[in-house]
């Protein structure tokens, strides 16, 4: 079984597990967190149960081609949030990285803390050549936190996610190994 965790001054990132089922189920039920969420706001417990357990069971095994994260304050061990990022075919070294953060944590740094984390990993310890991230165009908050992370916008691919508002666009974002990064 994997134990992979990252750590950084403030924040711990685990891969989750079924304990994390109630603290998931919340997150995933905020009306706030829900605004850019493609998923929906599960209608139960048991949604969410069968939302993650795939999860779940991909971090169990021995060559993980997607990490699922939560995001724990490393002061009280509370958790904010979740982080993923899936790796793509082998021979392109690339990944794609997403999270949701409990909106009692929104505008302290902590997703820029943890993305530059899962940067750091991607690029040292998966030998990643390229790790991307995408984000609604009207998503300010985390149009901040991928520019903060060193992240690139490259594109924009138009009415590709269905939110509940309706169509929006999508910003494109990545940054390669060869790029300038915070450690």
């Amino acid at each position: 079984m994997n134990k992979t965790v990252i750590e950084t001054k403030r924040i711990r990132l685990r891969l989750i597990d079924i304990s994390d089922l109630t603290s998931i189920h919340t997150l995933h039920s905020l009306p706030e967190t829900d605004t850019y969420n493609t998923l929906g706001i599960p209608s139960s417990m048991e949604e969410t149960k069968a939302i993650i357990e795939p999860w779940i069971k991909e971090n169990r095994s021995e060559e993980i081609k997607n990490y699922t994260f939560a995001i724990d304050n490393k002061s009280n061990g509370k958790f904010m949030g979740l982080f993923g990022l899936k790796i793509g075919q082998q021979k392109y070294k690339r990944a794609e990285v997403w999270y949701k953060i409990h909106s009692d944590y929104w505008r302290k740094g902590y997703a820029t803390e943890a993305l530059k984390a899962i940067i750091n990993f991607g690029f040292d310890t998966l030998k990643l050549h390229r790790i991307e991230a995408g984000c609604a165009v009207e998503n300010i908050g985390s149009i901040k936190v991928l520019e903060k992370s060193g992240m690139l916008r490259e594109g924009r691919l138009r009415q590709i996610l269905p939110l509940k508002t309706g169509w929006s666009d999508n910003f494109q974002y990545s940054i390669l190994e060869t790029d300038e990064r915070s450690k």
